[in-house]
């Protein structure tokens, strides 16, 4: 196929900016609100909105039919990112809540190594001086403020390379992404079996957190909870996964 066929194809798979926002518009308010679901109330629905019809009209731009993927499980992925890139730039996490997060993380290593078990609340409480209320209330703001880039790291890690074709990522970096998510894989099913379903039920079923209460029969807050707690220790378990170097926030875990 010469060029100009090449273009004039790609024109009618794609149409105008318009015809595509007005094809799947739905999709990207459906994406919104179920992310918006998993987010504190300061998140702006209509933000998400509008930076998912950017990430939906950018993937129309750049869909190619011949990765094997359908274009709207493609444009999916690029709207979830482009939302999520929307709500790390408000940057509405407050800096003394990613502080307390990795004192939770490092608090939760030293225990389980120390002990060579599943650390309980009442030990990393302790271990961080606080009282029991405190370290769920430390752990719930942590988990909202967490929520996103665990979803972004799911993303890059299970959505984009699989779409990518194989030849894009070079031998090295293919083969670290496969032995990062064998040991996530192997650190998840070592995970308590209540945060096992947590995280199951929030990214396999993608129910939100006020769904998961009521199937575990818990308020939205536990359950939040739950989570947070399941994502720290993921965090403290994998540690040796950060990427030297790199910020604290540009982790390959959340």
């Amino acid at each position: 196929m010469n060029a100009a066929a090449t273009a004039q194809y790609r024109a009618n798979q794609q149409g105008s900016a318009a015809e595509v926002v007005e094809k799947h518009g739905e999709l990207v308010r459906r994406i919104a609100h179920h992310l918006a679901a998993r987010l504190p109330a300061s998140v702006e629905i209509d933000d998400l909105i509008q930076a998912g019809m950017l990430g939906l009209i950018d993937a129309a731009r750049n869909f190619q039919s011949d990765q094997g993927a359908a274009f709207e499980t493609y444009a999916s992925i690029r709207i979830r990112g482009a939302m999520i890139d929307e709500i790390r730039r408000g940057d509405w996490v407050p800096r003394s809540v990613h502080r307390r997060y990795r004192d939770i993380v490092s608090a939760t290593r030293e225990v389980e190594q120390t002990t060579g078990q599943a650390a309980t609340a009442q030990q990393v409480a302790a271990q961080l001086g606080v009282g029991l209320d405190e370290y769920h209330a430390m752990v719930e703001n942590a988990a909202r403020g967490q929520l996103v880039s665990l979803d972004a790291h799911m993303d890059e890690h299970d959505g984009e390379a699989r779409l990518a074709s194989h030849d894009t990522a070079s031998p090295a970096r293919a083969f670290e992404q496969v032995a990062f998510r064998d040991a996530l894989a192997e650190a998840i099913d070592g995970l308590p079996e209540r945060e096992r379903l947590v995280l199951s039920l929030y990214y396999e079923q993608e129910l939100n957190l006020r769904e998961i209460g009521a199937v575990l029969g818990v308020s939205e807050s536990r359950a939040c909870q739950i989570h947070g707690q399941a994502a720290v220790r993921l965090r403290a378990r994998l540690a040796d996964w950060r990427r030297d170097g790199a910020d604290e926030d540009d982790d390959y875990l959340p």
